[in-house]
């Protein structure tokens, strides 16, 4: 039987409008939700790394321990392997992995971790199944991820209105479900795992500074990015449509009283057998 692999589309890609973004993740603002159960000898596996910023912080917290960061994307892994040697860690080592089919024994983990990775995988539920299989007994499986249908901000724009709903039609055709941060317990559930913690949390962005930075990196990203590509390719914008998108993300950005809100959906799931 041939092993499961990757059918969906990595839907941003890697333009530097995304890594703007990823660059900014840390373990505080990505994974608080996880940090209180870290032993200082953990081994993580930390699914869909990218540049490697919060798998080199959940590093620095196990300094007994070891972290793996796995990516389907082998060109990022370079940045990642650069940011891990700036902060001079010598504990953590990273590789090209799908996590349908993860090269990794059986109970080697204390920890698996995945930020924003099964919204942009083809079968979220088997992914949960491997990561189960490749942490120990009593080990914790650990998921985030945004949910687009749940992001807000004010003030209205019906240019944002039309982002949401492009992005999110064109994350599905990938093969994605943007909507996974509600989705993740019932995906947990379904791939064998029974002792989770479900919870929630937000990115808000409201000062000045914040608004410049997050509808900066949207709208560059909306016209210049592997996500802009594939909308126009597959016929789910024209190009001046994604414009028109960018311009709306600047102009909300220069609100004084903008403000925006990412919702996650989190869960810790115990192994317990």
């Amino acid at each position: 039987m041939s092993k499961a692999r990757e059918t969906a589309v990595y839907t941003h890609g890697h333009h530097e409008s995304v890594l703007r973004s990823h660059t900014w993740r840390t373990a505080a603002n990505s994974a608080a939700y996880l940090l209180g159960s870290l032993k200082p000898h953990m081994r993580i596996l930390d699914i869909g790394c990218g540049p490697g910023t919060i798998t080199a912080d959940l590093a620095a917290l196990v300094p007994d321990g070891h972290v793996t960061g796995v990516d389907h994307a082998p060109g990022i892994l370079d940045q990642a392997r650069a940011t891990a040697a700036e902060r001079g860690l010598d504990n953590v080592d990273f590789a090209v992995a799908d996590v349908h089919a993860l090269d990794h024994a059986d109970a080697g983990f204390d920890v698996v971790h995945a930020h924003q990775v099964l919204q942009h995988v083809g079968d979220p539920v088997q992914a949960l199944r491997e990561m189960r299989r490749v942490t120990k007994p009593g080990g914790i499986v650990a998921v985030r991820d945004s949910d687009y249908a749940a992001m807000t901000w004010f003030p209205e724009s019906p240019g944002m209105d039309d982002w949401l709903d492009l992005y999110r039609r064109v994350a599905r055709a990938n093969g994605g479900e943007p909507d996974a941060g509600r989705r993740l317990k019932s995906w947990a559930l379904r791939a064998g795992l029974t002792e989770i913690t479900a919870t929630s949390a937000t990115w808000t962005y409201a000062t000045a500074e914040e608004r410049a930075w997050w509808s900066g990196l949207w709208a560059d990203r909306t016209v210049a990015s592997a996500y802009a590509e594939r909308a126009t390719e597959a016929g789910h914008a024209t190009v001046e449509q994604l414009r028109a998108i960018s311009a709306a993300w600047r102009e909300w950005g220069r609100q004084e009283d903008g403000w925006f809100a990412v919702l996650h959906g989190e869960i810790l799931c115990r192994r317990t057998a």
